[in-house]
């Protein structure tokens, strides 16, 4: 089993609890407009590696992760390479690696194929990040192309499952800082029981040129970086007890 990578982060610290071996992949359905890395997209033209090359290449830092530690996948979107991502976890499982999934749950369906793999995937996964982008079904085709309905089944599919979720909204002022949709993400996380950790992320330009690079249209061109004050706000909406 070969996964497509697109490049490896050898000590991460954002992208799940403490220090993490970071495995980027090639490939994602979704075209959101603020994607910092629309050079993960295609999927093709990366790097062909087997989940045992990977794993044997991450547990060479193993004794920098601690307790808290371990392997990410993320990409592009990591489910688009579901097999081998089981894969990959199962070997990490089996010598004693943290595992977490860091996807925006684009190509997630209970029909089958997909939902049996899905099921194996969760038994290998200690934690899913997944990436809310928006709550109005409109606003998320308007924002990525795609639907939301099956990503927010995702999230009620983890939680049911009992898998351990951290749930993450990207802050894009004009676009995904509206109050009433932040209040109706806040209401949808409640009804999940398995979130540890809501996220704010404040949007930012630091990709804008790869898409020039690309040759492709950046349409949020005139679109800043949310203030210090928006951030706060919105985490004082979405986060459970939290005070700026």
């Amino acid at each position: 089993m070969l996964g497509n990578i697109h490049s490896i982060e050898t000590f991460g610290s954002a992208d799940g609890p403490g220090v993490r071996y970071l495995i980027f992949l090639k490939g994602c359905n979704m075209r959101c407009k603020y994607c910092h890395n629309p050079d993960t997209w295609a999927k093709t033209e990366g790097e062909m590696k087997s989940a045992e090359e990977i794993l044997q290449q991450a547990l060479r830092y193993k004794r920098y992760w601690g307790k808290k530690g371990g392997i990410t996948v993320s990409g592009g979107e990591a489910l688009l390479q579901i097999d081998f991502v089981t894969e990959l976890f199962t070997l990490a499982k089996e010598k004693g690696v943290n595992t977490c999934l860091d996807t925006a749950g684009n190509p997630f369906t209970r029909e089958k194929p997909f939902y049996s793999k899905f099921e194996k995937l969760m038994e290998v996964t200690d934690l899913f990040m997944l990436d809310i982008k928006e709550m109005d079904e409109d606003e998320h085709k308007q924002l990525t192309g795609q639907t939301n309905k099956n990503i927010l089944d995702m999230a009620t599919c983890l939680s049911d499952h009992g898998k351990a979720m951290w749930i993450r909204h990207v802050l894009v002022p004009g676009i995904t800082d509206d109050d009433g949709q932040l209040h109706r993400l806040r209401a949808f996380i409640d009804t999940l029981k398995t979130v540890e950790r809501v996220e704010i992320l404040p949007y930012h330009t630091l990709g804008v040129f790869k898409w020039k690079e690309l040759g492709i249209p950046y349409a949020l061109e005139d679109v800043e970086p949310p203030t210090k004050e928006q951030v706060e706000h919105a985490r004082e909406i979405i986060i459970p007890g939290y005070k700026s």
